[in-house]
């Protein structure tokens, strides 16, 4: 076993499943997705460590416990369309990946985009489909996603969003001021109503764009 595979398995040990991560799926995607693989190489070192970690465009890689955390409160099931919000390195791209059945990630950063697109080549997570875009208006092309995950801050969830949300889906962002958020959860129901549940408090970088945060705050 390589010293990073053996890092990996003690940081979903120690640091996830220790913290209450119960879902056998989200533990068996972090098991086999390697993180190395998505930060620099000069902090490939730290890969492991549950922290966020820089990626460059001042956007960040997030901590391995938030990652299992969003993952496991999405619910995200093998028969799923997954619409991600902020695609950075690709690392919580390719956990989607791993559980669902298709995954549509949109970045509006093209270097990082340009990054994470061969990541998941070399993995072989060949149901991904990566677009340069603006996330807060989401990706109509490919709607509705039985699932939307956004990995930025938000001062309110993105309307375009919610309205790509299938009947029955689940939708997960973080909402609140530039340097404070919780993890909110909206569930649209078969009839399209729409219910809004608050989780534990995180620290994102803003979501950019026509229905989030604007460039010059």
């Amino acid at each position: 076993m390589s010293d990073f595979a053996v890092q990996r398995e003690r940081m979903v040990r120690d640091h996830i499943a220790a913290r209450g991560i119960k879902d056998e799926r989200v533990l068996a995607a972090l098991r086999r997705i390697p993180r190395h693989l998505f930060v620099r190489d000069h902090l490939r070192s730290r890969a492991y460590g549950d922290h966020a970690l820089p990626i460059g465009a001042s956007q960040t890689i997030s901590q391995p416990y938030v990652v299992a955390k969003m993952s496991e409160m999405l619910e995200v099931g093998k028969e799923h369309s997954v619409l991600e919000i902020g695609t950075g390195s690709g690392y919580q791209t390719a956990i989607l990946a791993v559980l669902a059945r298709r995954v549509y990630s949109l970045e509006r950063i093209a270097e990082l985009a340009h990054q994470a697109i061969p990541r998941m080549r070399e993995l072989g997570l060949d149901n991904v489909k990566v677009q340069v875009f603006d996330g807060t208006v989401g990706w109509s092309e490919w709607a509705p996603y039985d699932r939307i995950l956004v990995t930025a801050a938000a001062p309110k969830v993105p309307e375009p969003l919610l309205e790509q949300l299938a009947p029955g889906g689940t939708l997960l962002v973080p909402e609140g001021s530039i340097n404070a958020q919780r993890l909110v959860l909206y569930k649209k129901s078969a009839r399209g109503e729409v219910r809004r549940k608050e989780g534990e408090e995180v620290a994102f970088v803003p979501l950019l764009g026509r229905h989030g945060w604007k460039a010059d705050k």
